[in-house]
């Protein structure tokens, strides 16, 4: 699989690069963006890395990824009906802190789900099979913030 994602012969679903990360010990923004080193400077809206998975919709715009600043700050856009599973591996290295800013999310944690409104924020327990879900009729924009354990 990764040898046709690099050749551009396949795009990669949401679960697939999840998969792909656990099995690596990478965060899904390492498999996604080159991180930048250096010191801090402007980026601008338009020159962030953005992914679509193909099989949703689902968006995925990097805010930060680098090695002087520790955590990785992801925006997503999760469009209406859309599910996004993750498996426990690809959140066992790492702490996740999901800050929903429009919309609602329903997100599913192992066996709780957690019902999340713009607002509110939510961080993740211990490593477990996760869904994120979009059961309204428009889209839910949130923040996804990685740091390593």
């Amino acid at each position: 699989m990764i040898d046709r994602i690099e050749r551009g012969a396949s795009s990669p679903t949401a679960l697939v690069l999840g998969k792909l990360s656990a099995a690596l010990g990478l965060t899904i923004s390492s498999l996604l963006s080159r991180p930048v080193d250096g010191p801090a400077a402007v980026v601008r809206d338009g020159e962030r890395a953005t992914w679509t998975d193909p099989s949703t919709g689902y968006r995925r715009r990097q805010v930060v990824a680098m090695p002087a600043f520790p955590v990785d700050v992801t925006e997503v856009v999760l469009p209406p009906g859309a599910t996004v599973s993750y498996p426990a591996g690809s959140f066992s290295f790492t702490r996740h802190l999901i800050w929903v800013l429009d919309g609602t999310l329903t997100f599913r944690e192992g066996d709780a789900v957690h019902e999340l409104a713009a607002g509110d924020r939510l961080i993740l327990g211990a490593a477990a099979d996760c869904d994120y879900r979009n059961e309204s009729d428009r889209d839910c924009r949130y923040c996804v913030l990685v740091a390593p354990l």
